[in-house]
């Protein structure tokens, strides 16, 4: 079994890890480790992070690296993407799952359920959203931890919500509604082929730094939109009513109760609206 789930489980899934689990929170172990892994003691890890996670990484590479932090936000050169326009895209590795939004604006997790007003702190933007989709990309320790957009357009500003940082591992998720807990960061896309879309960073457990250095700016596909600092995490994308659908081998995955594995760049889905012959590559 994963060492990494295995302990996520613990701590969430016992008396006594739950226990430990709020005097991490309550003493703010985040900072700690965020000091460590930005400095050169933590070079070594680097190494051995990437080979529990089978992280193609050279030798050589390993040698530019002067901290865990610079290996985990190293960028990739030989990312593909999909450019047809009507294409939805995948902004980053990951697993892949989707919820209808209600027309309350809220959608279920397992047994949370969420209300976008909670996630977003902006009642005019939720209800903008009901009836529509909820795509949630969840990273793993192996993934690429650098996020793209999924489209041309307009990007609005950044929204920092300051939260704690729970886990995003599934059993955590069931205990906690960890997506209007966490700490994230969410902003308005008006995109050429899906119209408005709102794409929200949430951070994980421990470490959860997400840098989006850009706003209010013109954006291009596959053009780089930020990266989470120093842990795995989740991105959720929020499509409003009609506007896109996934394509059939991914729902029917997603229909046997799977998460659907995905790339950054990888074809998902279509924009509605545009004919059956868009279907074919």
């Amino acid at each position: 079994m994963n060492r990494d789930f295995t302990t996520v489980r613990f701590l969430y899934g016992t008396i006594l890890g739950r226990g430990i689990l709020k005097l991490i929170m309550r003493f703010r172990a985040d900072r700690l480790a965020v000091r460590f892994l930005c400095s050169s003691w933590s070079r070594p890890l680097a190494g051995w992070y990437a080979k529990r996670h089978s992280i193609p990484v050279s030798t050589e590479q390993l040698r530019t690296f002067r901290s865990f932090r610079d290996f985990f936000i190293r960028t990739k050169n030989d990312i593909q993407i999909d450019r047809t326009p009507s294409h939805l895209i995948s902004p980053c590795d990951g697993w892949l799952s989707a919820h209808p939004i209600h027309e309350d604006s809220s959608f279920f997790i397992k047994r949370s359920r969420y209300y976008l007003r909670d996630l977003l702190q902006d009642e005019d933007t939720a209800k903008s959203f009901h009836g529509g989709r909820c795509l949630i990309f969840r990273l793993c320790a192996s993934d690429y931890h650098h996020y793209c957009y999924i489209d041309d357009g307009y990007q609005g500003e950044n929204n920092y919500i300051p939260g704690i940082l729970h886990s995003v591992q599934p059993i955590a998720c069931e205990t906690y509604p960890v997506y209007v807990l966490n700490r994230r960061c969410w902003t308005l896309l008006a995109t050429e082929n899906f119209g408005p879309v709102v794409q929200t960073e949430i951070g994980a457990l421990i470490v959860g730094g997400i840098v989006n250095p850009r706003e209010n700016v013109r954006i291009c596909r596959g053009g780089n939109m930020g990266h989470f600092d120093l842990a795995g995490s989740t991105i959720v994308l929020l499509f409003q009513k009609e506007r896109i659908e996934l394509l059939p081998h991914i729902i029917q995955c997603l229909a046997q109760g799977r998460e659907y594995r995905v790339e950054q760049g990888m074809w998902i889905g279509k924009a509605l609206g545009w004919g059956s012959a868009h279907w074919k590559k």
